[in-house]
């Protein structure tokens, strides 16, 4: 018998993860698919057919995307003549809004089943999508509480799973035994504080964000004399791509390529890129300060586009406060940034807030065993006559 197709489009940094562990699941699980689109390495390594690259395609912002235009829309026809070669029994969408939108109405034309997992942030943004979302999909899986009642207002057909980085959690990286042992294996004295630097999982965040990340670094660096600066590189750059930013960067510094969330429990405090790094960072009851500058052509779309939302850290979103310091735009200085790190540095009760804060964010995002619960939804399309 020929074995069933599935579709899966994963082209951003932050999904690849929770593509990558559906079919792990289905390979643990004997169940054998043909399961092709857009992924990543290690999707391809464990026979994914990949016809876009998720390492390519992780744009944002007007400007990068009209770089890669012709790059994406190429992939997009090349999925869609697979698909009308070998017919998926379900198409599994990951976020990346702008491509999977415009595939599932050609899907719908084709009769066939779509499932969205990590469903576009549309309760923040072009509330308009919600529409396409509820005519072209089948379902909509939800990750966060607070979406439930957006979707369910709009009569999507949804299920609310929980967040999958809720499954990548080991205890160790909560344990201080382990942590310290790790952070002597690195080179970490036991009297350093550390400072972790994320600046994104993308080109277009590196030449943003890096930069002003260093800065902030190297001041701080200046008036904390057992502080130590650790890069964390993200899983969609080799540490060769962030080197000629570190050119000038007079301060010693350790860059730390390997599991994010291991990389995350060495340290003390994060200065992070908003997005999903920031969960992650949250998960680890890491105090943090979140910031985030687009061009300015993106980002004056972004404000007027962004409606009803407090918040653009996630964790922040969950907890509805501000639990963790974000700056946006011109608001994202070195100045205030600095001031804000400091903070946490030298106020101890600033510090303990946080992470006290932290510590509720887990409990809002589900029971765990999500790709499990996932895997069991998209089998009864694959069982479907």
């Amino acid at each position: 018998m020929k074995k069933p197709s599935v579709l899966i489009i994963s082209a951003e940094a932050s999904s690849v993860l929770y593509a990558q562990r559906i079919l792990e699941q289905w390979k643990k699980n004997g169940t054998d698919v043909d399961a092709y689109g857009v992924g990543s390495n290690d999707m391809e390594a464990i026979g994914f057919r990949r016809f876009g690259r998720s390492e390519d395609m992780a744009v944002m912002g007007v400007v990068e995307v009209a770089k890669h235009y012709s790059k994406i829309k190429k992939v997009f026809y090349e999925v869609l003549a697979e698909v009308d070669r070998n017919p998926p029994k379900v198409a599994v969408l990951l976020d990346y809004p702008g491509f999977n939108l415009r595939l599932a109405k050609e899907l719908k034309k084709r009769n066939i089943p779509v499932v969205y997992y990590i469903a576009p942030q549309v309760w923040a943004w072009k509330q308009k999508r919600v529409h396409q979302i509820r005519d072209y999909c089948d379902k909509v899986l939800l990750l966060f509480p607070f979406e439930v009642e957006f979707f369910k207002t709009h009569k999507v057909p949804y299920e609310f799973v929980g967040h999958p980085l809720i499954d990548e959690l080991k205890p160790e990286w909560l344990d201080e035994k382990w942590i310290m042992t790790e952070r002597r294996r690195c080179g970490i004295q036991d009297n350093e504080i550390v400072l972790g630097l994320m600046p994104g999982s993308r080109h277009g965040e590196l030449q943003q964000l890096f930069l002003m990340q260093l800065e902030v670094a190297r001041r701080l660096s200046h008036k904390v004399s057992n502080l130590k600066i650790v890069i964390l590189c993200a899983p969609s750059f080799e540490k060769q791509d962030l080197m000629p930013y570190l050119d000038n960067f007079k301060v010693n510094f350790i860059m730390l390529k390997t599991d994010p969330f291991k990389m995350i429990a060495l340290t003390d405090i994060i200065l992070a890129a908003s997005g999903t790094a920031t969960l992650m960072v949250g998960l680890l009851e890491k105090p943090m300060v979140i910031m985030y500058r687009m061009k300015w052509l993106t980002a004056v779309l972004a404000k007027i586009l962004v409606k009803g939302i407090k918040y653009f850290g996630i964790t922040n979103m969950i907890m509805n406060a501000e639990i963790s310091p974000e700056r946006f735009q011109e608001k994202a200085t070195p100045d205030e940034l600095e001031r804000l790190v400091f903070e946490l540095i030298s106020k101890p009760d600033v510090y303990a807030e946080q992470k006290m804060r932290l510590k509720e964010v887990k409990t809002q995002l589900g029971q765990g065993q999500v790709t499990e619960k996932v895997v069991r939804i998209l089998n009864s399309y694959l069982e479907a006559k």
